[in-house]
């Protein structure tokens, strides 16, 4: 399979997490177990996979493979340094050949190499809104990502960013929808409660929501929770239309 044809078929199953996965966590999670199975049949080995994220000025191990790769990653914030907060922070990917060799962060080297890791590899992720994340590849075996390898991660990761960020929009229409609904159905019911005081003290709309505001107030409750319980104490008394038998 050429490069073209795998990113297509990278960017389809990527798609299709973003549409089957409840929310940004799950789909990073998925993100994870499928860069791992890629990796490990392109690699001949099994492979661990951590995604870790900045926003907010914190930063997390967002998703992992398998408990290892979260072991792996978090052992990396506890120190404030290594490969893949580097390729987060530089924009850059990293390369760490053998981490019983690599000079340029000796004491997480060390104990990722203490735990059988001896290749590691992270590949930036660019996200909207000021944050960034890095996919983050734990290899057993020392100097085992080769040229090809590091192009499919790669291809993986900026496929990825493509994905996350159409899945945290949608998250956020999502949550904009919900906030749009709650607000018809408050605005409803205050046009309601509104339409019932009118008719009670056949006075204007703009002095029921007066009466309404200042009932809100006094009960120390939100208008839209007082509004609701004038509409349903009316709901039973409904008075009878022209359209009533």
């Amino acid at each position: 399979m050429d490069e073209i044809t795998l990113g297509a078929s990278v960017a389809e199953q990527l798609q299709d997490l973003v549409i089957s996965s409840q929310d940004v966590n799950g789909f990073l999670a998925e993100l994870c177990e499928l860069s791992a199975s890629a990796l490990s049949r392109t690699l001949g080995q099994e492979v661990s996979c951590a995604v870790t994220m900045n926003r907010h000025h914190r930063t997390t191990t967002a998703a992992w493979s398998d408990p290892e790769a979260r072991l792996f990653d978090e052992i990396q914030h506890n120190y404030g340094e290594g490969p893949c907060l580097h390729a987060m922070s530089t924009g850059t990917t990293v390369l760490v050949r053998n981490t019983r060799a690599d000079s340029r962060w000796p004491e997480y080297c060390h104990a990722i190499a203490s735990l059988g890791q001896l290749s590691v590899l992270g590949v930036p992720l660019t996200l909207d809104s000021g944050a960034t994340a890095a996919l983050n590849v734990f290899a057993p075996t020392a100097d085992v990502f080769d040229d090809a390898a590091i192009r499919k991660a790669e291809m993986f990761a900026s496929q990825a960013e493509k994905a996350l960020r159409l899945a945290v929009r949608i998250g956020v229409q999502q949550q904009l929808a919900a906030d749009l609904r709650s607000a018809m159905e408050s605005r409803t019911a205050i046009d309601l409660a509104a339409g019932i005081i009118m008719g009670q003290n056949r006075c204007s709309q703009a002095e029921a929501m007066s009466i309404l505001t200042k009932a809100s107030s006094s009960r120390n409750q939100k208008l839209r929770l007082v509004a609701e319980k004038l509409v349903e104490s009316f709901a039973p008394e409904a008075p009878a239309t022209h359209f009533d038998g």
